[in-house]
């Protein structure tokens, strides 16, 4: 599903990705905590801080035991990049996270080796389309041939 998310990163608005899980905790969330303004506030009426967001996923990753170096900007490059993965267009991507231009998106998407080596050759798909179609018409064959000793 999609959210509108007014005045995110660079202060640009865009439609953004939620999944029906995450909306069902923040629905518990809101329902706690009750913001007025803000869906995430700090002092009341005034948006959640980045340097605070950052803190709390400091102290996530540590309970977590992860030790590599990311950071909450990690996961904005490692979404698209799974985005890219699954094979989502570029061009979405880039709407997604509200670029401008598509050089930067791909900058976020980090092509990996993975995408790179499932690229599939048009030859070789043609060939291999060539050999199906092969297969079946000898699986035809035989299967009339069957028919015909029965008779």
């Amino acid at each position: 599903m999609l959210i509108f998310i007014r005045g995110g990163k660079g202060k640009k608005d865009r439609y953004t990705l939620l999944s029906k899980k995450i909306l069902l905790l923040l629905s518990d969330y809101y329902k706690s905590y009750n913001p007025k303004c803000y869906l995430f506030e700090g002092k009341p009426g005034t948006p959640y801080s980045a340097s605070s967001a950052g803190n709390i996923f400091k102290r996530s990753k540590k309970s977590a035991r992860i030790n590599t170096n990311i950071t909450l900007h990690s996961l904005r490059h490692s979404s698209a990049a799974h985005l890219l993965e699954n094979d989502t267009d570029l061009r979405y991507i880039q709407e997604l996270l509200g670029h401008k231009s598509p050089k930067i998106t791909m900058i976020h998407t980090h092509v990996t080796n993975r995408s790179l080596q499932n690229i599939k050759n048009p030859l070789e798909e043609t060939e291999k389309r060539e050999k199906d179609a092969e297969h079946a018409k000898n699986m035809a064959m035989i299967s009339a041939a069957k028919g015909n000793k029965e008779s």
